[in-house]
């Protein structure tokens, strides 16, 4: 009987060495003339044990990590073949706490399939959403997409529903779906698991977007910076159409619909949906001001669909199970499960798929196991580069929108970065300052002069220069920018300084220059 071995092609587990491993297995099972198939799955998002090994058995898979090439013929000899037992041995994937205790909704396939294999794919519930949505008025398809609570996951919340209903309605000759797959936010890495991991999924989500709308044309728009994404990606697209998922009559349906992939140049400001989408018409990636929106004037200037890689992959379950499944999980207006990707100074860093509600406080101390260091955790920034800084006080704060805006915080694409007691919260404020000033598409002058002159503040602030002066002008400067900057980058830069000098004021009360210098 052939054996099954899983060693995910995911970019972090390549990063730790995940084809090594792979080469080191493969050249000694033709040495010892085994019987083995070799899968190259997604991650499972536990990153801390990649590269992951699992072993497919009568009793489940079984897990080993994190393994090194010189694992490997100590493995086979200790029976990796048969699930046996070794130092490595994590017991069955699915008991391991940090993947048992989840909700995996979105992400229930990413590491378990072969991510090219329609057929695994069918096997484990795929295409079931899209059958269904075939055999619906696209009116009803988008009511149960609206009656599901599902909101944008790219980080502005906006309900999905209404996105889709717009553009159901505009008369146009042409229509489009554009997947916002430029995931910039440092520290997030949900859109890449999905599309290196289980691109069916955000496939079968456009398709399911484009019969409900009336759109026959959709795009991928991701970053040169994952070339692994676009590679695994651009294979399921070849594969969807020669099965006939894609192309002029999805699944013998009569209706048309295809996707292309395209891959920006690594602008951060490209994650704003309207300089997505000059950057995908080949023109410069700069914000437009709206009115007119996307849903009415988009690409081309047509009716166009731009959603989130999450909020596309949420869809296909909502039309398997229904919209009162997926509503039953969540609290308040925050619906379904959202993927938490928890990173920085933290034990157990990966990504982390369950209902809204879970304090802040559950998910660094309990599931991120607290800090690599092992030194207390200082601050958690939620949201990416222009997320709020949370101190501990705030660690009781639920995982839902609204929670989050009340404490002048924002969850954007649910990125989770931890920092121990050693972090400079000046430093930090003066980082996102900088990472405006250098990512600004220049259109506006809050953001591209605010920034700039935000990050001189801040450096006189650190030297001892007329402090108190320069923290007010700091925080005039904020508030110039979060409300007089045409998109979220200019606006949103504030949430982390502000937090930080509301959080952490004796980081931005440095020693006089004289005394410094004493």
């Amino acid at each position: 009987m052939t054996a099954r071995i899983y060693i995910p092609r995911d970019a972090a587990a390549l990063a730790l060495g995940a084809d090594r491993v792979a080469r080191a297995l493969t050249a000694e099972i033709a040495a010892r003339g085994l019987d083995v198939t070799i899968v190259r799955n997604g991650s499972r998002g536990m990153h801390w044990l990649e590269p992951l090994v699992e072993v497919e058995t009568a009793g489940g898979r079984i897990a080993y990590g994190p393994v090194k090439p010189s694992h490997i013929a100590g493995l086979i000899d200790a029976g990796l073949l048969e699930g046996g037992g070794h130092p490595l041995c994590l017991g069955r994937t699915e008991d391991i706490p940090f993947l048992k205790n989840q909700t995996r909704l979105t992400f229930a396939r990413c590491g378990v399939i072969d991510p090219v294999s329609l057929e695994d794919y069918r096997a484990h519930g795929g295409l079931k959403g899209l059958e269904t949505a075939i055999a619906m008025p696209p009116a009803d398809v988008v009511k149960q997409v609206t009656d599901s609570g599902l909101r944008g996951r790219g980080g502005a919340g906006f309900p999905t529903g209404i996105k889709w209903k717009t553009v159901l309605d505009a008369q146009a000759p042409q229509k489009y779906i554009v997947c916002n797959a430029d995931e910039g936010d440092s520290g997030t890495f949900a859109d890449r698991m999905i599309m290196e991991g289980d691109p069916f999924v955000l496939i079968e989500g456009m398709a399911i977007a484009g019969l409900a709308t009336g759109a026959t044309k959709g795009y991928v728009y991701t970053r040169s910076e994952y070339p692994h994404a676009i590679a695994v990606m651009s294979e399921a697209v070849e594969v969807a159409r020669a099965a006939g998922v894609l192309g002029p009559s999805v699944l013998g349906s009569g209706k048309a619909f295809d996707i292309d992939i395209r891959a920006g140049a690594g602008a951060y400001v490209c994650g704003e949906e309207t300089a997505l989408l000059n950057s995908l018409e080949g023109k410069r990636g700069v914000v437009r001001a709206k009115p007119p929106l996307p849903a009415l004037q988009g690409f081309l200037g047509r009716p166009t669909v731009v959603n989130n890689v999450i909020s596309l992959a949420s869809v296909p379950i909502i039309m398997d199970k229904g919209a009162d499944y997926y509503r039953d999980f969540g609290m308040g207006r925050s619906r379904g499960t959202i993927p938490i990707q928890i990173a920085g100074n933290v034990r157990h860093g990966g990504l982390y798929e369950t209902a809204f509600g879970l304090t802040l406080g559950e998910i660094v101390d309990d599931i991120g196991g607290g800090t690599a260091s092992g030194r207390p955790v200082r601050a958690v920034q939620v949201g990416g580069p222009l997320g709020a800084y949370f101190p501990r006080a705030l660690f009781d704060t639920p995982f839902d929108y609204e929670a989050f805006a009340a404490k002048d915080g924002l969850i954007g694409h649910a990125g989770i970065t931890v920092f121990d007691d050693t972090v400079d919260m000046l430093k930090q404020a003066r980082f996102a300052m900088e990472f405006c000033a250098v990512e600004s598409c220049g259109k506006c002058t809050p953001c591209r002069i605010g920034s700039t002159r935000g990050v001189e503040t801040a450096d006189n602030i650190a030297r001892g220069i007329e402090p108190e002066k320069n923290r007010e002008l700091l925080a005039d400067l904020c508030n110039t920018m979060k409300f007089g900057s045409l998109c979220a980058l200019g606006g949103f830069t504030p949430y982390p300084v502000m937090s930080a000098m509301t959080h952490f004021p004796e980081d931005f009360s440095p020693a006089p220059v004289a005394e410094a210098a004493e």
